[in-house]
């Protein structure tokens, strides 16, 4: 039987995730792209594998890579490959685990194809739509909590507002902590600021295939291969709890969108 796009994509993505572990918790040039936003010569090197591989696989297909200087063309595909070679770069130059490769593609707006590989975790993710999310070769889905209070969000800290929801262990890559959503290993996460779509679209399209419900922060839907290719916030949740959670987040959503360094278009 021939390989579906989704299997051919999951295995550059595990080729791309080899590379990175061959260089993890070792010796590499970092830096900073801004204060707080690290970058290595890791991520640069899988962010060429990623676009030799897949550019040989849809040759048609625009790009938008958080490592590649973004070419506006991609707005006239229809295709459009939008890539994190390493989502939470945090976490992988200091040696932790919460970090993984974000390869999406997006036809007409929508991501179609998601897989995240996450290889410290020993995790590989992937999804396509209309047809289920995986994690490894099990099929996954989002949790049936029906009430806001009690929700378990992966964070580090809950603000002193928010006491009434359950903090559980998060890693550094935004992805993730959305799969855990996709997963049941968390039923709401929500980030109040912009954001860029390669952070995302993968697994935004996972946590949608599970049956979890996700937005931006004010309740929209979510589009991809924008011009600016970012969104304000994401919220992710068990489908039980999204409307309440919307109500929750939006007054704060509204001030954030609101703030002069946001109207800026910076992320903070």
């Amino acid at each position: 039987m021939a390989e579906t796009l989704a299997e051919r994509v999951s295995a550059i993505a595990a080729e791309a995730g080899r590379l990175a572990m061959s260089r993890w918790r070792g010796d590499f040039e970092r830096w900073e792209k801004s204060p707080g936003n690290p970058v290595s010569e890791v991520d640069l090197a899988v962010d060429r594998l990623l676009r030799a591989r897949l550019a040989a696989l849809l040759p048609d297909a625009g790009w938008l890579s958080e490592e590649t200087f973004d070419d506006s063309s991609r707005l006239r595909a229809q295709r459009v490959w939008v890539v994190d070679p390493i989502d939470g770069t945090r976490d992988f130059v200091r040696g932790r685990d919460g970090w993984a490769v974000s390869i999406a593609l997006v036809d007409r707006g929508q991501p179609v194809v998601a897989v995240l590989e996450a290889p410290a975790r020993g995790e590989s993710w992937r999804a396509e739509r209309g047809r289920g999310a995986w994690r490894g070769d099990r099929a996954v889905q989002a949790s049936a909590r029906d009430l806001l209070a009690g929700a378990r969000v992966p964070t580090d800290q809950l603000p002193r507002a928010d006491m009434d929801l359950v903090a559980v262990a998060k890693p550094n890559s935004i992805a993730l902590r959305i799969a855990m959503i996709a997963a049941g290993d968390a039923d709401l996460l929500a980030t109040l600021r912009w954001g860029a779509e390669w952070d995302i679209a993968a697994a935004v399209l996972i946590a949608r295939e599970a049956g979890a419900i996700v937005t931006d922060a004010l309740g929209r839907k979510l589009r991809f291969n924008t011009p600016r290719g970012e969104a304000f916030g994401v919220l992710a949740s068990a489908p039980g709890i999204h409307d309440a959670a919307v109500e929750w987040l939006r007054a704060r959503a509204v001030a954030g969108l609101a703030a002069p360094e946001l109207k800026a278009g910076r992320a903070g």
